[in-house]
């Protein structure tokens, strides 16, 4: 499995959106509810096209050809946040999860902030969700959780825990 930064979506474009689809299919809480059409998934990786820079940045973990998931790290941009970042949109393609791409992006990321001095990350996720044991897994602390913070597809409000990391600098 590679994984790599991506700065030009375009050769991923179809994969992406497929993935998003595929993510937010099953009930994933990035942002969508289900069903998501494929104009409004495009439309988000659009946004995210313009976006990649100097504070946004993205990274997919493929197998060959086949896109497995992908991560996304906001840089803070603030003056006295230039030591954090935030992971957001952990996604694993629903056939791809347990083979480690989710861990891969995860690391990739912290790599990254390690290397441009970022050494406090934070994301957050629907209580309950799968992810959460993998940020434990991976050193996240829980910081807390905010009750009704996102509409699910069930139409019930369910709280996100805020994790952090503090890497080694």
């Amino acid at each position: 499995m590679d994984v790599i930064e991506i700065k030009d979506l375009s050769p991923y474009f179809q994969q992406l959106t497929g993935l998003l689809q595929d993510c937010v299919d099953d009930a994933a809480s990035i942002g969508f509810l289900p069903p998501l059409s494929r104009v409004d998934a495009e439309a988000y990786w659009q946004d995210v096209a313009q976006a990649l820079g100097e504070h946004r940045k993205l990274w997919i973990a493929c197998e060959g050809e086949q896109l497995l998931g992908t991560v996304q790290l906001a840089l803070c941009g603030k003056e006295n946040g230039a030591h954090r970042a935030e992971i957001e949109k952990l996604m694993v393609n629903t056939n791809a999860r347990g083979r480690g791409a989710g861990k891969a992006l995860m690391l990739a990321a912290e790599a990254y902030c390690q290397q441009i001095a970022r050494h406090l990350l934070v994301l957050d996720t629907r209580e309950g969700d799968v992810a959460s044991s993998l940020y434990r897994t991976l050193g996240y602390t829980e910081a807390g959780r905010i009750p009704q913070f996102a509409l699910s597809a069930t139409g019930e409000l369910d709280a996100t825990v805020y994790f952090y990391k503090l890497l080694s600098h």
